[in-house]
């Protein structure tokens, strides 16, 4: 065979072979369309900027077969009103934060992060092989819903406070923005928790309607601008050690997807995951770098502080448990697989860290 007859075949050979691979299985599939609304304003783009990725790369691996078009709260349905529209098919998925909706059932707390639950890690390998996804989509089902994971902020701060938090009793009768079911054990210290969504924490903090806010990290809180009217931020925000963000799919739409389709969202979400743990570890330290460069006071909650909330907290969760067998059987699973991750944290991880974090300000 002459040169130019071989490279003529086995081109046309590769080119065959290319238009068989990923376009061909795009070709077989249908279209579809469907739309996602989230519980954040378009600012925020870390937690909206995950939702976008998803959909982005749920295109890309279908040759846009499958197609998601993304909405910031407010431009379908408020931002804590996500549930509702996944539920009723308004839309066919959501992403947000599943503690906002426990004024439905104390459950949903589990979806994100329940007050001094587990790290990011540690939630993460719950949901994913530690019997978390199945028994939060047991539950998810009488909502007409499943989830996807599809997110995660790390361990967030404490908040914003107009002033300093030296005592328990400094707690008594503030009013403190607190997303979930974090507000009930607010409550129980004192606080009058107020649940409202990211683009109304501002307005609310600068008129005094509340007195303190907390929301996310460094990055997102100096976007929205918390430190020019309260300037004292508190750590660590105890209610999310390492909050989760789900994509929730309406289920009758999920059961209709062709199972590659399933599998993509699927991937999707993890790395829309993936990306938003980096991103915050990347936008997190410029951030509260520049919040004390403008004034901010940065601050540990008193020990005091922590272990009364620490007790609250527990009693709360017996409490409800005593009366919600859905939340029993989570919190049980949660607690057995987070404490046999703590204990393995402390003998390799906490001690690295650790002593990395001092070797740091050297």
């Amino acid at each position: 065979m002459k040169r130019r007859d071989f490279i003529k075949v086995t081109g046309l050979a590769a080119a065959g072979a290319a238009t068989l691979a990923a376009p061909a299985i795009a070709q077989s599939m249908p279209e579809i369309k469907w739309r996602m609304t989230t519980s954040w304003p378009k600012s925020l783009d870390t937690l909206h900027g995950g939702a976008e990725m998803m959909a982005k790369v749920v295109g890309e691996a279908t040759d846009n077969k499958f197609q998601i078009q993304t909405f910031a709260a407010g431009e379908i349905v408020p931002g804590l009103q996500v549930l509702d529209a996944v539920q009723n098919a308004t839309v066919e998925m959501g992403h947000t934060a599943s503690y906002y909706y426990f004024g439905k059932d104390p459950t949903f707390t589990f979806g994100s992060s329940v007050p001094f639950g587990p790290n990011s890690r540690i939630n993460q390998a719950w949901y994913m092989l530690g019997g978390g996804k199945e028994l939060l989509n047991e539950f998810y089902k009488s909502y007409n819903v499943t989830s996807l994971l599809a997110g995660n902020t790390g361990c967030q701060m404490g908040g914003w406070f107009r002033k300093e938090i030296n005592t328990v009793d400094d707690l008594k009768g503030l009013k403190f923005r607190i997303g979930g079911f974090a507000g009930r054990v607010m409550q129980k210290l004192g606080c009058v928790p107020q649940q409202l969504a990211g683009g109304d924490i501002y307005p609310a903090l600068e008129k005094g309607t509340i007195d303190g806010a907390e929301w996310v990290g460094p990055y997102d809180d100096e976007k929205l601008g918390f430190f020019k009217v309260a300037p004292h931020y508190y750590y660590p925000g105890w209610w999310e050690g390492g909050p989760m963000l789900l994509a929730i799919v309406n289920l009758d739409k999920w059961n209709a997807l062709p199972k590659y389709y399933q599998s993509v969202l699927e991937q999707a979400g993890h790395l829309a995951n993936n990306w938003m743990m980096a991103r915050y570890d990347q936008a997190n330290p410029l951030a509260l770098k520049k919040l004390l460069a403008a004034g901010t006071k940065l601050h540990a909650f008193p020990p005091a502080v922590m272990e009364a909330s620490f007790k609250a907290a527990k009693e709360l969760h017996s409490e409800v448990a005593a009366t919600n067998p859905n939340f029993k059987k989570i919190l049980e699973s949660l607690t057995s697989f987070s404490n046999n991750g703590y204990q393995w944290f402390q003998v390799a991880e906490v001690g690295y860290d650790n002593f990395m974090a001092r070797h740091s300000q050297s």
